[in-house]
């Protein structure tokens, strides 16, 4: 009977102790196996919800990285609405335009060079290769698609652009309206992807907590109780001892 008291007693202080080293207070499945199951499903939700903020950051960079792009071609397309009104003035010769329409070259190679190079992860961003960027931000997958915009020349309808003869400055007038629409498509789309990122990490912070007061230890009453299978520990040595003793002075006795 006492031994088998002690084999109970030592398997208590050895679970005791094992959990204060990992501060867990289930270590494995025999410790709580329902508890176990229910942490285990909640760690992988945490992480799904941990996953979806981090696609979502991404997404927020690569649509930064985009409206960044898009600033540059809106520069270079006020810059040729400029150059386009000057040519349009009496006084300049045809040699006069020629140089204008020289710098609007180099400015039309500027805006061609945003759109098809701009990229982040090897993924083109500005050339219509990228329709729509789906965005996988909850942990089951889905997410958010967002409608990436084509800005190259043609595109914006100023393929073939030149001031050295007829040409249809409203062209200018409407690149730079889908250039300004695509660009606060992108800046809603950014707002949204903030709010799903703050959501998911708020998600998963609870998901911790939850998972938490399941697996973590209460170290207050774990040390308590280590210290009660301390005493109980010392008591039956102490008991044993005594019997011990007096069994002796038994025998003692009949000698």
């Amino acid at each position: 009977m006492s031994m088998s008291i002690g084999s109970i007693n030592s398997r208590n202080s050895f679970n005791i102790y094992s959990q204060l080293s990992s501060g867990k207070r289930i270590n494995r499945a025999a410790d709580d196996a329902s508890g176990l199951a229910i942490a285990q499903k909640l760690l992988k939700s945490e992480t799904g919800f941990d996953v979806g903020a981090q696609n979502a950051r991404d997404g927020m960079g690569a649509l930064n990285v985009a409206d960044g792009a898009m600033g540059g071609i809106m520069d270079y397309l006020q810059r040729i609405d400029e150059l386009s009104i000057r040519s349009m003035n009496g006084l300049y010769s045809d040699s006069d335009r020629q140089a204008i329409q020289s710098e609007i070259n180099g400015m039309m190679e500027g805006i061609q060079s945003l759109a098809k190079g701009t990229s982040l992860n090897e993924q083109k961003l500005l050339d219509g290769s990228m329709a729509d960027l789906h965005l996988a931000t909850n942990p089951s997958g889905g997410g958010l698609s967002i409608q990436m915009e084509n800005t190259t020349l043609k595109a914006l309808g100023l393929a073939g652009y030149n001031v050295t003869g007829d040409f249809d400055l409203s062209a200018i007038g409407k690149a730079m309206d889908m250039v300004s629409k695509a660009r606060t498509n992108m800046g809603a789309s950014t707002n949204r992807l903030e709010h799903t990122y703050n959501y998911n990490r708020q998600a998963s912070e609870n998901l911790v907590g939850s998972r938490s007061r399941i697996e973590d230890l209460d170290m207050p009453k774990a040390v308590s109780e280590k210290q009660k299978q301390q005493l109980l520990g010392q008591y039956r040595n102490l008991m044993l001892r005594r019997q011990m003793n007096d069994n002796g002075m038994v025998l003692r006795l009949f000698q």
